[in-house]
C-alpha cells in the first residue's frame, strides 16, 4: 500500500513541478558547462546503496554531500537558492518512482519508534 501511495504522490509532484524543473535545468545549463544533474551515493534500508539524483549546485559535481556545502566559492549562481528552497532535491522524485526511496518512511514516525 505504501508503494502505491509513493507512486501516486511522486507522479503528482513530478507533474506539478515539471515546469519548474525545466526552468532550473535550463538555468544550470546556461550558467555553466557540464551535467544538469549530479548523483550522490547513499545507503538505504538494509544497507542497500543507490544514487540519489539532484540538481547540480556547484561548478563541478562533488560526490561527498558534506563537502559540497563548504565549497561556496564553487557554487553556481543559482546554487544557493536551489539549496535554500530545497529545489535541488526535486529530482529525487525519480528515485521514488524507481523504488529506491520512499517519500515518507512511516516506520520512522510510528509510536513504537518514539520510545
Amino acid at each position: 500500500m505504501r508503494r502505491l501511495e509513493d507512486l501516486a504522490a511522486a507522479c503528482a509532484l513530478i507533474a506539478f513541478t515539471l515546469p519548474l524543473m525545466a526552468i532550473v535545468a535550463i538555468a544550470i545549463k546556461c550558467e555553466s558547462p557540464g551535467y544538469v544533474f549530479q548523483r550522490q551515493q547513499r545507503v538505504g534500508r538494509g544497507g542497500r546503496r543507490f544514487h540519489a539524483l539532484k540538481f547540480r549546485t556547484t561548478l563541478h559535481a562533488v560526490d561527498d554531500p558534506g563537502l559540497a556545502w563548504h565549497r561556496a566559492s564553487q557554487m553556481t549562481r543559482v546554487g544557493p537558492y536551489l539549496r535554500y528552497s530545497r529545489i535541488d532535491d526535486l529530482p529525487q522524485l525519480f528515485n521514488v518512482l524507481r523504488g529506491e526511496i520512499s517519500i515518507i518512511d512511516s516506520d520512522a514516525y510510528s509510536p513504537s519508534s518514539l520510545d
